[in-house]
């Protein structure tokens, strides 16, 4: 899946020039938490976030008294450069970015920096949902096997024969090396039969753990 799949189009942006104050009005009316800042060409130059904005709000015992710096162009406080992501980048790869950079929104822009819309950790955290099936009606299976080629047909092989739908898998790595774990999403509410098929193969499920089964 591509991140233009799920980003934002057309997001709320501002130029550098405007204040500190509009900027914080369009984040509380919009409920958004970033808004991208473009030059007159809607090329990015900046960012700003809801915590820059309120780091540079007065306290609400000195309102009075610095209500001329909510006057100040964004420019004061806005992030530049800006971590970005592309179209076309794979959502797990902009996931990676998010994560390893500690933040919550990327702005998409193409070759010529044009910003073309916004991807926040919402829409990665809702795509995620959806791919590992968790928002439908289904059961979780979690097997270990051994880190050699093969296993996950061999699992997927006992789904087919009990016409079992599979909605997603997942594989992780053990905490040793020579084992994995894969975990797959079925269209089943009752997943007893399957976990002794599994099992009855020499295979060990971590869950759901049934008593009679896992014992």
């Amino acid at each position: 899946m591509l991140v233009e799949e799920i980003m934002q189009f057309d997001p709320i942006h501002i130029s550098d020039g405007t204040t500190i104050e509009t900027a914080m009005d369009f984040i509380h009316q919009h409920k958004i938490r970033h808004i991208p800042v473009v030059d007159s060409n809607c090329v990015l130059i900046g960012i700003v976030s809801d915590r820059d904005i309120r780091d540079a709000s007065p306290s609400i015992f000195d309102v009075n008294e610095f209500k001329e710096d909510m006057k100040r162009p964004v420019s004061t406080i806005m992030k530049y450069p800006v971590i970005t992501a592309h179209p076309l980048d794979f959502i797990e790869e902009a996931a990676v970015i998010l994560y390893e950079n500690d933040i919550s929104a990327l702005p998409v822009v193409e070759d010529d920096d044009k910003l073309k819309g916004i991807l926040t950790e919402t829409e990665v955290l809702h795509t995620l949902v959806r791919l590992t099936g968790a928002h439908q009606p289904s059961s979780r299976i979690e097997v270990k096997v051994s880190n050699v080629p093969g296993q996950l047909a061999a699992i997927s092989s006992i789904f087919k024969e009990a016409q079992v739908n599979v909605t997603s898998v997942l594989v992780y790595p053990d905490t040793i090396p020579n084992s994995k774990f894969l975990t797959f999403r079925v269209q089943t509410m009752d997943p007893r039969q399957l976990i002794y098929n599994i099992e009855q193969l020499g295979y060990e499920t971590k869950w759901p753990r049934v008593p009679g089964l896992n014992e």
